[in-house]
């Protein structure tokens, strides 16, 4: 497993376009990208804004044949910045679109109740490229990752409206605690405390 550093971001930026760019059926990435010719370059835009909040905030986790990566971030470390507020209005402006915003903030608000005021580790993404899916790449990232985090002792939290990562999640201990319907397709709360010893 190797940790990113800022010189990885186009490689992860990749990896993440890859994975979600083919996927145009109802979904949290689809929902944030505003739908139109310009949609992959706005895609890009949104999966740089994920790699530096989690790289300003958690940390970046790539596999070693390079082909997935996981964002985590730590929920008590994203306090103000600059090069965040800069961050949000690039996201807002490039991504989004200014007449969508108000309906993407409504979201993160029907998410963000689920999540506890204490500190916690949230997935904010999880992806493979396209030719890896299906095999060893996902599985053995996470099973570094969970070697990596083994010490931890906060929960970690995630949504998934993907249903093959909310399987994976599934598979490595992770358990759906609600299901939220208000945004036209379900996305999946789940939820463990701490890494699993015995995996």
């Amino acid at each position: 497993m190797i940790k990113a550093t800022k010189a990885h971001r186009d490689l992860v930026v990749d990896i993440l376009v890859d994975a979600f760019e083919p996927i145009h059926d109802d979904s949290s990435i689809n929902f944030v990208v505003k739908q139109d010719e310009k949609r992959k370059e706005r895609m890009r835009v949104l999966m740089e804004y994920l790699f530096d909040k989690s790289l300003r905030t958690g940390v970046v986790c790539i596999s070693d044949n390079k082909a997935s990566c996981l964002l985590l971030t730590y929920s008590n470390r994203d306090k103000f910045t600059f090069g965040k507020l800069f961050s949000t209005l690039r996201l807002a402006f490039k991504c989004i679109g200014i007449e969508r915003v108000t309906k993407v903030l409504e979201r993160q608000k029907i998410i963000q109740r689920n999540y506890p005021k204490t500190p916690y580790i949230r997935p904010m993404i999880f992806a493979v490229k396209q030719e890896f899916k299906g095999g060893v790449t996902a599985p053995r990232l996470i099973l570094q990752v969970y070697e990596a985090f083994r010490e931890t002792k906060l929960p970690i939290i995630v949504d998934a409206a993907n249903e093959n990562n909310v399987k994976l999640y599934q598979k490595f201990g992770l358990k759906i605690f609600n299901t939220e319907e208000g945004l036209g397709f379900p996305i999946y709360l789940m939820k463990m405390e701490g890494v699993p010893q015995n995996i």
